[in-house]
């Protein structure tokens, strides 16, 4: 499919999965707005589209994302706001989507586009790809992407990378926790396609309780906590989807919610 010249963000699919690629390589698919409008209308489509399973967010390029546009910044000063101001929303999209989203990073992130590869549920990035959060050296602060970053990584290594700016490699972005794979160039898409086809067996409603479980903030009382879950988990056996899937398990074959069952 052939992308019109304003199409900033690319969408193609296959069997449950949908793979949405930030394509703005002329400015190193930085976060402009209008990029960061169509993919949030992109996101949408996702959610609401019953045949998707699961996301992978991508990129033309050599370079996943540079953050936010300084060019439209800079062009925006007067009017006393910025388009970083949009990345809320679109961090807030990507983390809050209730079908898996998985980070395809082929090339360099910087400031923002961190924030997007945190928020998403697992990121593969090549071991050569490089990462900075480098806003203390034009002068601003990290503070939008911490929402998706801090709860991600280790809390010294986030002291030295947000104050020091400096750059650092897929190996370490892993060890850190900023991504959950780090792999060699020519084992990326093969990585990327394992997630997906596990990911797509999981069944939907499953998927997304499973992502509620997951944000969930640490409780105070453990015996109010383990009632409460407890009670989710009987609803979760006894819905549709929980008494298909044990019987699908018990007669040895794929739950029908499996694309290709």
């Amino acid at each position: 499919m052939t992308a019109a010249p304003d199409t900033l963000v690319r969408v193609s699919t296959s069997p449950g999965v949908t793979t949405l690629t930030l394509d703005s390589p002329h400015n190193r698919n930085a976060l402009s707005t209008p990029l960061m409008s169509q993919l949030l209308a992109a996101l949408d489509d996702a959610v609401t589209d019953d045949t998707v399973r699961a996301v992978v967010l991508s990129h033309t390029g050599p370079v996943f994302c540079s953050g936010a546009d300084l060019k439209e910044t800079a062009a925006a000063f007067s009017s006393g706001s910025v388009p970083a101001g949009k990345l809320g929303d679109v961090l807030a999209a990507v983390r809050e989507c209730p079908k898996p989203i998985v980070a395809r990073v082929a090339g360099p992130a910087r400031a923002g586009g961190l924030g997007l590869i945190a928020a998403a549920d697992i990121a593969v990035c090549t071991s050569e790809a490089t990462f900075a959060f480098t806003e203390v050296r034009i002068g601003v602060i990290p503070a939008v992407i911490s929402a998706t970053v801090l709860p991600r990584l280790q809390p010294r290594a986030a002291a030295e990378l947000y104050l020091t700016g400096e750059t650092f490699d897929g190996d370490r972005a892993e060890r850190i926790g900023l991504v959950s794979r780090a792999v060699p160039a020519d084992a990326l898409d093969e990585t990327v396609a394992a997630y997906c086809a596990a990911l797509v067996r999981g069944a939907p409603g499953a998927l997304a309780g499973t992502k509620e479980l997951l944000r969930r903030p640490a409780a105070t009382d453990l015996r109010a906590e383990l009632a409460e879950l407890g009670a989710l988990s009987t609803r979760y056996f006894l819905s549709e989807e929980g008494r298909e899937g044990i019987l699908a398990f018990r007669e040895k074959r794929p739950a029908r919610w499996v694309p290709g069952a």
